[in-house]
């Protein structure tokens, strides 16, 4: 069996630009995500940074302090659990649906 290794260098230098773009456009792609019945919502990019946090005036109550930390803290991770998700959807369509350890 002949194996092409210019073939096969051409088609991982492929993987690779194809992988650094999917990079590229996940820093440009958002997630949004929201707890306490749209209380608090939560916008980070695609690689997983949070942009931003907005908290509905009616969630704070200064004898409550717990409860809007639980939905801060919910919607937080909810968004970073999002932005994993689209990472692993991204990579698997950029690496044509092989699994490489260590990729995310």
């Amino acid at each position: 069996m002949k194996v092409n290794y210019n073939q096969m260098l051409k088609q991982a230098q492929k993987m690779q630009a194809d992988m650094a773009k999917a990079q590229d456009d996940l820093a440009n792609e958002t997630v949004t995500a929201r707890s306490g019945g749209g209380m608090v919502t939560v916008v980070a990019t695609g690689q997983g940074d949070i942009l931003s946090i907005d908290i509905n005036p009616d969630a704070v109550d200064p004898d409550d302090v717990e409860m809007l930390q639980d939905m801060v803290l919910v919607a937080v991770n909810d968004a970073i659990e999002r932005a994993r998700q689209k990472q692993a959807d991204v990579m698997q369509s950029a690496t044509g649906g092989m699994n490489i350890p260590g990729l995310m």
